[in-house]
């Protein structure tokens, strides 16, 4: 479900994916690459090395790439540089919805990170960061590699990867480890680096291409001879929760709630009814990790001021995300003054 209509356009989200060497990074962008929800892709892929191996891996099915050979990312450009594959990426007859980084198994993600956000691509905002883990080779990397555990606290989403080659104990153990190194974010199982796109990101507003013959998720399963009905998709691990009021959100505790997600919480959008007056307008919200994001509309003809939320995550709690929501909300004689709008103000694009 598509909450309040349809979106109004938005920048380009910039998603980063991470992780170290073998952990599955290009497989979970060759899934993403056959969405079937006609999502074109934009893709950044940085191998180090002087044959891009795995941009030949993705070349044949990516809707725009650019390619950076030879050096690590984060190492390699600085700000501007960021910003040039960005707007190459985002210039006029790309109509990409999407662009995915895949970064280097050598790359720091918080030096991602901080390239994005320090993008002056007007077109772009970031789309979070995601961390790939191998559930086969965990502690042995984490051996070899003891900055993993830094890696996976600055992460927005957890993939732990190839659990089909782990017993379910190990995996169990896995996810409980995984979970507190990264500070509460979200931890999806997976095999083959199969996550449902729709965590990542959201399908265009517009009709698909005629030409779109990528297959779909259920039947790249059933191509794999992996299709069990939809209990046994691993895909089917992160959950949903809609919200629906008529009444006004109090600003100050729906901020207070998106800077202290419940557990497993990952994404939050739809549109938001403040009632603040002179703030009656309808503001879109998009979350994704730490990222807050927010734009102001009209309502239309006849249309009843309301908030209408999804939030998207693994391991949710459906019942503690409702009750804290609908703390937010503004009941009785209580009354918003145009203060308490100050903190939103600091999210709405100009």
């Amino acid at each position: 479900m598509v909450p309040c209509g349809t979106f109004r356009t938005v920048p380009t989200p910039v998603v980063i994916v991470t992780g170290f060497l073998g952990s599955g990074k290009t497989t979970l962008l060759n899934h993403l690459l056959h969405n079937d929800d006609g999502v074109r892709i934009g893709v950044i892929v940085n191998d180090f090395g002087s044959v891009n191996i795995d941009a030949m891996l993705v070349a044949g099915q990516v809707d725009a790439m650019v390619t950076l050979d030879n050096g690590c990312l984060c190492c390699a450009v600085d700000a501007s540089g960021m910003d040039a594959m960005l707007t190459k990426l985002t210039q006029p007859g790309t109509d990409i919805d999407v662009i995915v980084i895949e970064a280097s198994g050598l790359a720091e993600p918080r030096d991602l990170l901080r390239l994005v956000l320090a993008s002056e691509e007007a077109d772009v905002v970031p789309g979070g960061l995601v961390e790939v883990v191998d559930a086969a080779e965990f502690e042995a990397t984490r051996a070899e590699h003891p900055q993993l555990d830094q890696h996976l606290a600055v992460a927005d989403l957890v993939v732990l990867n190839k659990v089909d080659r782990v017993d379910d104990d190990t995996r169990d153990d896995l996810l409980a480890t995984v979970g507190k190194l990264s500070d509460g974010a979200p931890v999806v199982p997976a095999a083959h680096g199969r996550v449902d796109p729709r965590l990542l990101f959201d399908p265009p507003q517009r009709p698909a291409r005629p030409d779109d013959d990528q297959l779909s998720f259920d039947a790249l399963l059933r191509e794999d001879g992996l299709d069990g009905g939809c209990e046994a998709h691993l895909h089917a691990e992160f959950e949903s929760v809609e919200f629906r009021t008529d009444e006004p959100m109090d600003p100050r505790q729906l901020l207070a709630l998106l800077s202290d997600r419940p557990a497993g919480v990952y994404r939050v959008k739809g549109c938001v009814y403040f009632g603040v007056p002179g703030r009656g307008q309808k503001f879109w919200l998009q979350t994704v990790g730490g990222f807050i994001q927010m734009s102001r509309d009209d309502w239309g003809r006849d249309e009843q001021p309301h908030t209408e939320l999804i939030v998207i995550g693994a391991g949710v709690d459906a019942s503690e995300v409702l009750a804290r929501l609908r703390a937010c909300e503004v009941t009785g004689a209580c009354a918003l003054d145009e203060q308490s709008m100050l903190g939103v103000l600091r999210y709405v694009d100009a």
